[in-house]
């Protein structure tokens, strides 16, 4: 990676977001920072700045098609180009019974999860492709692979990522676009306190499930993204990346 390349980082303002846009521009990355908090993204373009490379928070709700299209648009007038993209904008559900959930929450987890994912790929893979290539990492999670209950929404819309992640990676990599997704077992995010705050017993039930001991953190799994986004996963692509300390994957 060089100080050519430029980023773009969705659910950029806190937890995995922050920690893989402030290890990108640490590799020289310009980063373009969306969320909709402006002011924790507006910290993480400090932290970026810190880290000697130069950012930009643009106010983006990925379930929004408008504001997704001005993200890419915005970034590549700021910067010129587009190399990488970490699709990584989500929010969790709320520990409740399958009959009991509602349509709303339906709706807004698979708006956020799904649908902002594909609509960033949407608009970052044509850029790309004028570019030359580029290289893209999906947020999936490790109950993409699994099933939990009473997250059963949640659930899905993290399976579905893996499937658009495949798909898209087939369909792009004669355009020299690789795709890949992440899938971070339980790492200390705020995503993470919430559903502790819900329900104690399973955040202690998942904490004590993993052989090493501990919940991951937020660098851990910036390490890997940064590395699928590199040149040295060039022969990576459609691949689910499980960080998840085996919790999942034992």
């Amino acid at each position: 990676m060089t100080d050519q390349k430029v980023a773009i980082v969705t659910g950029g303002s806190s937890g995995i977001g922050r920690a893989t846009a402030v290890a990108l521009a640490k590799q020289g990355v310009k980063i373009a920072i969306a969320a909709r908090r402006a002011k924790e993204g507006e910290e993480t373009v400090r932290l970026v700045k810190e880290a000697g490379s130069d950012g930009v928070f643009m106010k983006t709700d990925v379930a929004n098609e408008d504001d997704v299209k001005s993200l890419v648009e915005k970034t590549t007038k700021t910067y010129g180009r587009l190399d990488y993209a970490f699709n990584n904008a989500g929010m969790e559900e709320t520990t409740t019974s399958l009959i009991e959930q509602t349509s709303n929450v339906f709706n807004q987890i698979m708006n956020v999860n799904v649908k902002g994912v594909w609509l960033c790929m949407k608009y970052e893979i044509p850029q790309m492709i004028r570019n030359g290539g580029g290289a893209i990492v999906n947020t999936s999670s490790g109950a993409g692979v699994i099933g939990i209950p009473q997250m059963p929404i949640y659930v899905a819309s993290k399976h579905a990522v893996l499937g658009l992640t495949k798909s898209a990676a087939l369909e792009y990599a004669k355009s020299g676009i690789r795709i890949n997704a992440i899938a971070p077992g339980v790492v200390e995010t705020e995503m993470v306190e919430r559903v502790s705050e819900d329900n104690k017993q399973l955040a202690e039930s998942l904490k004590s499930r993993t052989p090493i001991g501990r919940i991951g953190d937020p660098q851990e799994i910036a390490n890997a993204v940064v590395w699928l986004l590199s040149d040295k996963a060039s022969f990576v692509l459609g691949h689910t990346l499980l960080v998840d300390g085996r919790i999942v994957s034992r």
